[in-house]
Protein backbone atom coordinates (compact mmCIF):
# COMPACT_ATOMS: atom_id res chain seq x y z
CA UNK A 1 0.00 0.00 0.00
CA UNK A 2 1.41 3.38 -1.08
CA UNK A 3 -0.15 6.70 -1.39
CA UNK A 4 1.05 8.55 -3.99
CA UNK A 5 1.01 12.38 -4.29
CA UNK A 6 2.11 15.07 -1.58
CA UNK A 7 1.04 14.73 2.01
CA UNK A 8 0.89 17.99 3.63
CA UNK A 9 1.40 17.07 7.66
CA UNK A 10 0.43 20.57 8.37
CA UNK A 11 1.80 23.12 12.02
CA UNK A 12 1.21 20.06 14.11
CA UNK A 13 3.11 17.05 12.37
CA UNK A 14 -0.52 15.38 11.15
CA UNK A 15 -3.15 15.11 8.99
CA UNK A 16 -6.70 14.31 9.37
CA UNK A 17 -8.13 10.68 8.19
CA UNK A 18 -11.42 9.94 7.47
CA UNK A 19 -12.26 6.33 8.78
CA UNK A 20 -14.56 4.32 6.20
CA UNK A 21 -15.92 0.94 7.04
CA UNK A 22 -14.86 -1.25 4.06
CA UNK A 23 -18.05 -3.46 4.16
CA UNK A 24 -20.78 -0.99 4.31
CA UNK A 25 -18.90 2.45 3.15
CA UNK A 26 -20.54 4.68 6.44
CA UNK A 27 -18.22 7.01 7.68
CA UNK A 28 -16.98 5.92 11.63
CA UNK A 29 -14.58 8.44 12.61
CA UNK A 30 -12.20 11.01 12.47
CA UNK A 31 -8.56 11.00 13.46
CA UNK A 32 -5.17 12.53 12.86
CA UNK A 33 -2.67 10.71 11.81
CA UNK A 34 1.75 11.42 11.57
CA UNK A 35 3.87 10.42 9.55
CA UNK A 36 5.35 7.81 11.78
CA UNK A 37 2.36 6.36 12.21
CA UNK A 38 1.23 6.59 8.22
CA UNK A 39 4.54 4.67 7.43
CA UNK A 40 3.56 1.97 9.71
CA UNK A 41 -0.03 1.79 8.31
CA UNK A 42 1.27 1.62 4.46
CA UNK A 43 3.29 -1.03 5.76
CA UNK A 44 1.21 -3.28 7.99
CA UNK A 45 -2.03 -2.35 6.29
CA UNK A 46 -3.15 -1.81 10.37
CA UNK A 47 -5.05 1.14 11.75
CA UNK A 48 -2.12 1.30 14.86
CA UNK A 49 -3.01 2.26 18.28
CA UNK A 50 -6.51 2.11 17.87
CA UNK A 51 -7.07 -2.20 19.12
CA UNK A 52 -7.30 -3.94 22.80
CA UNK A 53 -3.73 -4.60 23.90
CA UNK A 54 -1.40 -7.21 22.18
CA UNK A 55 -3.97 -7.20 19.70
CA UNK A 56 -3.53 -5.74 16.25
CA UNK A 57 -4.99 -3.03 14.97
CA UNK A 58 -7.80 -2.97 12.30
CA UNK A 59 -7.07 -4.06 8.56
CA UNK A 60 -6.65 -0.83 6.40
CA UNK A 61 -8.08 -1.96 2.84
CA UNK A 62 -7.56 0.91 1.47
CA UNK A 63 -6.15 4.55 1.71
CA UNK A 64 -6.68 7.58 -0.40
CA UNK A 65 -5.54 11.25 -0.47
CA UNK A 66 -7.10 13.86 -1.31
CA UNK A 67 -6.04 15.74 -4.17
CA UNK A 68 -5.14 19.10 -1.80
CA UNK A 69 -2.91 16.52 -0.08
CA UNK A 70 -4.14 17.52 3.13
CA UNK A 71 -6.83 14.79 3.82
CA UNK A 72 -6.72 10.77 4.03
CA UNK A 73 -9.55 8.66 3.52
CA UNK A 74 -8.99 5.17 4.74
CA UNK A 75 -11.22 2.04 4.31
CA UNK A 76 -11.13 -0.03 7.70
CA UNK A 77 -12.54 -3.78 7.94
CA UNK A 78 -13.97 -3.72 11.66
CA UNK A 79 -14.84 -6.42 13.89
CA UNK A 80 -18.16 -5.30 14.98
CA UNK A 81 -18.46 -9.09 16.33
CA UNK A 82 -16.18 -6.71 19.61
CA UNK A 83 -17.83 -4.16 21.77
CA UNK A 84 -17.92 -0.59 20.08
CA UNK A 85 -14.47 0.69 22.00
CA UNK A 86 -12.44 2.56 19.20
CA UNK A 87 -14.58 4.18 17.35
CA UNK A 88 -17.82 6.22 18.81
CA UNK A 89 -19.81 6.21 15.44
CA UNK A 90 -20.13 9.64 15.04
CA UNK A 91 -21.30 9.21 11.44
CA UNK A 92 -23.18 6.60 10.47
CA UNK A 93 -24.46 7.81 7.24
CA UNK A 94 -22.60 6.45 3.53
CA UNK A 95 -19.60 8.74 2.66
CA UNK A 96 -20.86 11.96 0.77
CA UNK A 97 -19.38 12.39 -2.72
CA UNK A 98 -16.33 14.23 -2.70
CA UNK A 99 -15.48 13.61 0.96
CA UNK A 100 -12.10 13.34 -0.30
CA UNK A 101 -11.99 16.40 -1.75
CA UNK A 102 -12.79 18.31 1.11
CA UNK A 103 -13.38 17.60 5.16
CA UNK A 104 -15.26 20.30 5.88
CA UNK A 105 -17.53 19.97 3.14
CA UNK A 106 -17.87 16.49 4.16
CA UNK A 107 -18.65 17.04 7.47
CA UNK A 108 -21.32 20.13 6.52
CA UNK A 109 -22.85 17.39 4.46
CA UNK A 110 -22.86 14.77 6.85
CA UNK A 111 -24.60 17.04 9.43
CA UNK A 112 -27.24 18.29 7.06
CA UNK A 113 -27.90 13.98 6.41
CA UNK A 114 -28.15 14.04 10.61
CA UNK A 115 -30.22 16.65 11.41
CA UNK A 116 -33.68 15.43 10.33
CA UNK A 117 -32.94 12.12 11.97
CA UNK A 118 -34.37 11.02 15.47
CA UNK A 119 -33.00 13.02 18.01
CA UNK A 120 -32.42 9.67 20.49
CA UNK A 121 -30.10 8.31 17.58
CA UNK A 122 -27.97 11.18 16.87
CA UNK A 123 -25.99 13.77 18.48
CA UNK A 124 -26.42 16.18 15.40
CA UNK A 125 -30.25 15.68 15.61
CA UNK A 126 -30.64 16.03 19.41
CA UNK A 127 -28.70 19.42 19.17
CA UNK A 128 -31.05 20.54 16.22
CA UNK A 129 -34.01 19.36 18.62
CA UNK A 130 -32.67 21.41 20.85
CA UNK A 131 -32.90 24.55 19.32
CA UNK A 132 -30.15 27.71 18.19
CA UNK A 133 -29.65 28.58 21.88
CA UNK A 134 -28.42 24.55 22.25
CA UNK A 135 -26.30 24.91 19.20
CA UNK A 136 -24.60 28.72 20.31
CA UNK A 137 -23.94 27.71 23.90
CA UNK A 138 -22.23 24.42 22.74
CA UNK A 139 -20.28 26.52 20.50
CA UNK A 140 -19.00 28.77 23.54
CA UNK A 141 -18.19 25.77 25.85
CA UNK A 142 -15.61 24.39 22.74
CA UNK A 143 -14.52 27.86 22.20
CA UNK A 144 -14.02 27.83 26.06
CA UNK A 145 -12.29 24.48 25.88
CA UNK A 146 -10.03 25.92 23.20
CA UNK A 147 -8.54 28.79 24.83
CA UNK A 148 -7.68 26.32 27.98
CA UNK A 149 -6.27 23.64 25.49
CA UNK A 150 -4.28 26.61 24.00
CA UNK A 151 -3.02 28.14 27.23
CA UNK A 152 -2.37 24.58 28.48
CA UNK A 153 0.53 24.18 25.50
CA UNK A 154 -0.70 20.66 24.67
CA UNK A 155 -0.56 20.53 20.69
CA UNK A 156 -2.64 17.40 20.71
CA UNK A 157 -5.49 18.61 23.13
CA UNK A 158 -5.15 22.40 21.17
CA UNK A 159 -5.86 20.50 17.70
CA UNK A 160 -8.65 17.96 19.49
CA UNK A 161 -10.50 20.97 20.85
CA UNK A 162 -10.32 23.06 17.77
CA UNK A 163 -11.78 20.30 15.58
CA UNK A 164 -14.71 20.00 18.06
CA UNK A 165 -15.43 23.92 17.91
CA UNK A 166 -15.05 23.79 14.22
CA UNK A 167 -17.57 20.84 13.95
CA UNK A 168 -19.89 23.08 16.34
CA UNK A 169 -19.44 25.88 14.11
CA UNK A 170 -20.15 23.82 10.95
CA UNK A 171 -23.34 22.48 13.01
CA UNK A 172 -24.61 26.58 13.54
CA UNK A 173 -23.77 27.29 9.20
CA UNK A 174 -25.95 24.16 8.54
CA UNK A 175 -28.73 25.37 10.99
CA UNK A 176 -28.90 28.64 8.60
CA UNK A 177 -28.24 26.34 5.45
CA UNK A 178 -24.89 28.01 4.79
CA UNK A 179 -22.49 25.78 2.95
CA UNK A 180 -18.76 26.22 4.21
CA UNK A 181 -17.98 27.89 0.41
CA UNK A 182 -19.66 31.15 2.15
CA UNK A 183 -16.93 31.19 4.58
CA UNK A 184 -14.49 30.22 2.20
CA UNK A 185 -15.56 33.01 -0.58
CA UNK A 186 -15.89 35.66 2.40
CA UNK A 187 -12.10 34.78 3.60
CA UNK A 188 -11.46 35.25 -0.06
CA UNK A 189 -12.51 38.65 0.27
CA UNK A 190 -10.76 39.67 2.72
CA UNK A 191 -7.49 38.14 1.53
CA UNK A 192 -4.66 40.31 1.05
CA UNK A 193 -6.83 43.36 3.02
CA UNK A 194 -5.25 44.90 6.00
CA UNK A 195 -7.02 43.40 9.42
CA UNK A 196 -7.89 47.07 10.51
CA UNK A 197 -8.96 48.39 7.09
CA UNK A 198 -11.22 45.52 7.09
CA UNK A 199 -12.85 45.85 10.86
CA UNK A 200 -13.51 50.07 9.78
CA UNK A 201 -15.53 48.96 7.22
CA UNK A 202 -17.78 47.07 8.80
CA UNK A 203 -18.60 50.32 10.75
CA UNK A 204 -19.66 52.15 7.55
Amino acid sequence: MSIGGQVHFGESGRIPAILRDARSGRLREVIFVTAEALTRIESSRRLPGCSTEGQPGPLVAEARLSRRGDCLLLSVVYDDSEPEGFSRLLWQDAAPDGTEDDILDAVYQIIQQRRHQAADSSYVASLFAKGLDKILGKIGEEATETAVAGKGGDPDQVVSETADLIFHVLLLLAYYELPPERIYAELRRRFGVSGLVEKASRGR
